[in-house]
């Protein structure tokens, strides 16, 4: 793996901000496209590890997921460079959006994001169709896939993922004797196992300690209950809305209304559902509001996660450098792809698919991607396109 540079980090993930739409599931294709693929940035066996760890820990994996691509391409400021890139163009949009959402809610503008699904389901697709072609090489690794597809699927509910991985490198540990730790397959990480128990003892003293501290100031206040979001909740995404529901709307910060509003917007912007934070932030006048609320919420509800996935990661590099973590390995890169696949049809496919059109659509967004190899910015302006001009002439 090679070495890149803080603005390349930095360039990279802005253009993922201003174009993953779709959710996590949705990120995760956007980032394999772009950063296994494309750029060969890490393999497809460290994509696997770092995803696979990324659903198991709380926090926002895909955020999460180019924190951890953002530092192994170029340190903790690459780190740093990727979480601001990826998260500021959805955050700024949120932080301004709530009075354009009406203006969304003509047939042109609910066309257009109905569009933006489609990208997702094709970008989706097409890294799910890759990713089993490298991890699920024989019978046993594709019937760990299908299992943990299968066990989603028929749950219906999100922490059902952690289990199902948790079960993948189970079943690896005893059906993938033929497993060996993969060249390539170790990461590279600019910190060791001191450090990462530092990360650890710091993401619980602030779980444990911030609470001790909300009458202190309202500042500590809207810190701590960010902070309990974003280090409480598993399945990332649409799964924090109930905390902080809780958080910011039972505590009288924000009326339902508003957050209902903010939550509506959300949907409609690119990247990371947790830049909800920013909008929630700037609307809590305790601490100001505007940009001192936003900024506050964000850095809040993020720093958990990357706190717990940088304090795992150097302990997982020592453990995977065991014979039995390379079985185990294998067939958690199994069961990722067996839940990669179950998010391609729920919620990706029943959010985006409701006639054939879209179905049409869709593929021609697939095969931009798999087999002309194009820049999903040119699948955004297809799918998106299509997807009025269909609303206009029916």
């Amino acid at each position: 793996m090679t070495t890149g540079s803080v603005r390349e980090v930095f360039a990279t993930f802005l253009k993922l901000g201003m174009t993953s739409f779709g959710g996590p599931i949705a990120h995760v294709g956007f980032f394999h496209r772009e950063l296994v693929e494309r750029r060969q940035w890490i393999t497809e066996n460290q994509y696997a590890q770092l995803l696979g760890l990324c659903q198991f820990l709380p926090g926002p994996a895909s955020s999460q997921l180019g924190f951890a691509l953002g530092l192994l391409r170029a340190g903790w400021a690459g780190a740093a460079a990727a979480f601001l890139a990826f998260t500021l163009p959805s955050a700024l949009l949120l932080f301004g959006f709530a009075s354009l959402l009406p203006q969304m809610s003509g047939p042109t503008g609910t066309a257009a994001i109905h569009g933006l699904k489609l990208v997702a389901l094709s970008v989706v697709a097409h890294g799910v169709m890759t990713m089993a072609r490298q991890l699920c090489t024989d019978a046993r690794r594709a019937g760990i896939a299908t299992a943990a597809a299968a066990i989603i699927l028929i749950s219906g509910h999100a922490w059902v993922q952690l289990l199902a991985v948790v079960l993948g490198g189970t079943a690896g540990y005893f059906l993938c004797q033929d497993a060996k730790s993969a060249s390539g397959g170790e990461l590279s990480l600019p910190h060791g196992p001191r450090t990462g128990w530092v990360l650890l003892t710091t993401f619980l003293l602030l779980l444990l300690g911030l609470p001790l501290l909300t009458n202190v100031s309202s500042v500590f206040a809207l810190f701590e209950a960010f902070y309990r979001a974003g280090a409480l909740v598993f399945g990332g995404g649409h799964v924090v809305l109930p905390l902080l529901q809780e958080s910011v709307v039972a505590s009288g910060w924000v009326s339902a209304d508003d957050f209902l509003a903010g939550y509506g917007a959300a949907q409609a912007v690119p990247g990371p559902m947790f830049s909800l934070a920013a909008y929630l932030g700037a609307r809590i006048p305790d601490v100001g509001g505007g940009l001192t609320g936003a900024s506050l919420a964000l850095t809040a509800i993020f720093l958990p996660g990357f706190l717990l996935l940088a304090g795992i990661l150097p302990l997982w590099r020592v453990l995977a450098r065991h014979p039995a973590a390379a079985r185990a390995i294998a067939g958690v890169n199994a069961a990722v792809v067996g839940l990669l696949g179950a998010a391609l049809y729920d919620p990706v496919w029943t959010s985006a698919v409701f006639e054939p059109t879209d179905v049409a659509i869709a593929l021609v967004g697939f095969t931009m991607v798999s087999a002309w190899r194009l820049s999903v910015i040119y699948v955004v302006a297809w799918c998106v396109l299509a997807s009025i001009l269909r609303a206009l002439l029916i």
